[in-house]
């Protein structure tokens, strides 16, 4: 087994020379094995859109069946739906085949076990089973059940616009495409849809709609259509991508913030969950509408079980994934996500780029990784960063380290699936955030043999 395809958060590879056949089956003995030794019965499978999910999955099927547990086939889907699935039928926990915004050459697995999905040392629990191959056996039974109708149903009886909003949806040709429209216009929506066919090859752009080179087009759209907004969903549709009527595309920082905003009216003195590369102005202005601001570590695992502890009614990261506790199930749901931002779009009568009226204008960086030469040098650089700016700034050091300089701030992490370093920088002016990036990645090299990459 090539051990890489095991993240912090799910399972992810190459397919078929990493994420092989032989793998996927021992995936499932080990995952089958371990609700046996839990004394749980049920679980849901689906999977995406991709060439190869319908053979991934078939084969994983195939390996939980083996061990005794009995699986609920509820056929090509989006990870919500998967997700929504533990709270709709009476099963022990889920399974669901998907590579997300990865390449079309991926693919992989999110495990649930009760309501939520597995991460970690449960992840580590796995791949460690799956290595000695000792697994569970006896004869579980096969069903199929199509959900798709009751999520919308559910969808519909939660929101009803008063009157239409045009918008424009692309689901980039991914599992958004199977449903995501006929959400939107039963709501009372007017749905202007590109890239609104299933297609796993993905043809049109990548479908990662957090990045701009993957929204041009909507972008264009909206402005030419005169939409009110632009929705992007990513491969599966636990992601979402907004565009505002002027063609901009809103970070998923400020968008949390305007969700937050939103809470807050009904929710006084709710707390917010956000990640360590949000803006400084998540702090602000949560504060400001009286809210109780959180930032924790990255990865949306790990916001779910901070959501969860805090009783918290949203979380979200930068990367699009946005978390409802708040009339919703505590995960994240892109198409969801739509159907709220289109609410208060409605209720408040204002353009998209209005709802962030009044927020700072912070200059930031996306991403920029460093690669390492491995593992072990990604996190020692990243404690000799805490080490150093410790000594002479104020530094949040729950998820890598935050250094909070005089106008910004910078940030040093280890990436949860890479052997590299996530760094991202922002500043009250372009010229501060430029300063802060250079005065940090050029001390990042004294620490040890590091390669700028890619920002993203």
């Amino acid at each position: 087994m090539n051990l890489s395809i095991f993240r912090e958060y799910d399972i992810r590879g190459l397919h078929p020379t990493e994420l092989t056949a032989d793998t996927v089956r021992l995936i499932g003995g080990a995952f089958g094995t371990v609700l046996r030794e839990r004394g749980l019965k049920k679980i849901a499978v689906g999977g995406d859109v991709r060439l190869h999910t319908p053979e991934i999955k078939q084969g994983f099927i195939a390996a939980v069946l083996a061990t005794g547990i009995d699986v609920v086939d509820i056929g090509i889907i989006t990870s919500p739906l998967c997700y929504f699935s533990a709270f709709h039928l009476v099963i022990d926990g889920f399974a669901m085949i998907t590579a997300s915004h990865n390449p079309k050459e991926y693919n992989g697995l999110k495990l649930g076990i009760g309501k939520t999905t597995i991460f970690g040392t449960d992840i580590v629990d796995i791949r460690d089973r799956a290595g000695k191959g000792v697994f569970a056996e006896g004869r579980g039974q096969l069903s199929e059940q199509d959900i798709t109708e009751d999520y919308i149903k559910w969808l519909e009886g939660k929101f009803k616009l008063s009157k239409p909003i045009k918008i424009v949806l692309d689901p980039a040709n991914a599992t958004g495409a199977l449903f995501a429209k006929q959400v939107y216009e039963r709501i009372g929506a007017e749905v202007i849809a590109i890239n609104d066919t299933v297609d796993g090859r993905f043809p049109n752009h990548h479908p990662d709609p957090t990045i701009w080179e993957n929204v041009v087009e909507l972008s264009a759209k909206v402005k030419a259509t005169g939409a009110r907004v632009g929705i992007g969903l990513d491969g599966d549709s636990d992601r979402i991508g907004v565009i505002d009527e002027k063609g901009n595309l809103i970070p998923g920082d400020l968008l949390t913030l305007i969700y937050a905003k939103d809470i807050l009216k009904s929710l006084p003195g709710a707390k917010i969950i956000y990640e360590v590369k949000s803006s400084m102005a998540l702090e602000q202005e949560i504060t400001k509408a009286g809210g109780q601001p959180i930032m924790w570590k990255v990865g949306h695992s790990l916001l779910k079980k901070k959501m969860s502890e805090e009783k918290a009614p949203l979380a979200g990261e930068v990367s699009g994934h946005v978390f409802f506790a708040d009339r919703y199930f505590g995960y994240d749901d892109a198409i969801y996500a739509g159907c709220r931002l289109l609410e208060i779009l409605d209720k408040s009568g204002k353009a998209t780029s209005e709802l962030l009226e009044g927020v700072p204008k912070y200059y930031n960086t996306p991403e920029i990784r460093c690669e390492c030469k491995d593992d072990a040098e990604k996190f020692r650089i990243a404690q000799m960063a805490i080490e150093h700016y410790s000594k002479m700034a104020k530094v949040i050091a729950i998820d890598g380290v935050r250094i909070l300089l005089e106008g910004g701030w910078g940030l040093v992490r280890a990436s949860n699936t890479q052997p590299s370093l996530v760094t991202r920088f922002e500043g009250v002016t372009q010229e501060r955030c430029d300063q802060i990036k250079e005065e940090v990645l050029s001390q990042l090299k004294k620490f040890g043999d590091i390669k700028i990459g890619s920002s993203h």
